[in-house]
């Protein structure tokens, strides 16, 4: 069971997260607590497996980049984990993860990169392929958003 404040803290962490320097105070604030008792409550949730991830969205569209692409790579499975290290240490990608293949479907690794054009985006795979050594991928340009919303467990 959850506190009242706990449910008060997940809700105010499900919208956007206002770009200051100190985040966490101005949440705080909101829902009437200190800075410290707020963070005091999201370590905990984490410490108990209540919030399990956190993770930031970067709206693309408003920060300048008119091209994005999702390269999917095939990848030695014996070498996913060195290889996905080698990829996400790259400045331009800003996803990186690994999915099953599917019978149609050889790839099994991806990375997200973002740049002012689609040759931009080529180029940083090509950089990306030139660094891991794995040269059968295939970039997978967005056309147009059709959702993306995050969970919302507390209103």
């Amino acid at each position: 069971m959850l506190t009242t404040l706990e449910k008060k803290t997940i809700a105010s962490l499900q919208g956007n997260i206002p770009v200051t320097s100190r985040p966490f105070l101005e949440l705080a604030q909101d829902i009437g607590i200190s800075e410290e008792e707020y963070l005091d409550v999201v370590k905990s949730l984490s410490e108990r497996g209540i919030i399990r991830r956190f993770g930031a969205t970067l709206k693309h569209q408003n920060s300048g980049f008119k091209a994005n692409a999702m390269v999917a790579w095939n990848v030695d499975e014996t070498r996913v984990q060195d290889v996905g290290r080698i990829m996400s240490s790259f400045d331009e990608v800003t996803h990186c993860y690994r999915r099953n293949p599917a019978p149609t479907w050889k790839y099994n690794l991806y990375t997200m990169v973002h740049g002012p054009d689609e040759a931009t985006c080529h180029a940083i795979a090509a950089r990306i392929s030139e660094s891991t050594g794995i040269k059968d991928y295939t970039l997978l340009f967005s056309t147009r958003e059709l959702k993306k919303t995050s969970m919302s467990y507390f209103a």
